[in-house]
């Protein structure tokens, strides 16, 4: 049987937490985890390469079992949120890191 493959979900701004769950999803979950592509280039992404993350973001999605959101204190951004309604319109399971709120 196959792992769960999830892709994370959630703001930059918790940077450290989404590392820290990517390792205990595959540890004590057995999930293959797809992470977030990090900013780390000294310089600021055009608005074409910004679509082109976006873009391929969403192809993780289509490709994974399940999406997993950091949403640290509750926090869930416009990117974010768009990334967990494009995945409960493909019928993807979302899991979150805290409880949240139904929108």
């Amino acid at each position: 049987m196959r792992p769960k493959i999830v892709t994370l979900c959630g703001s930059i701004r918790f940077w450290d937490k989404i590392q820290e769950m990517a390792e205990r999803l595959e540890l004590e979950n057995h999930f293959a985890v797809i992470g977030i592509t990090p900013h780390v280039m000294k310089r600021d992404l055009s608005p074409e390469e910004e679509d082109r993350l976006d873009e391929l973001h969403r192809e993780k999605i289509k490709i994974s079992d399940a999406i997993f959101v950091v949403n640290v204190d509750g926090y869930i951004g416009k990117s974010t949120a768009s990334e967990i309604a494009f995945a409960k319109e493909l019928g993807k399971e979302i899991l979150y890191l805290e409880p949240h709120q139904i929108a």
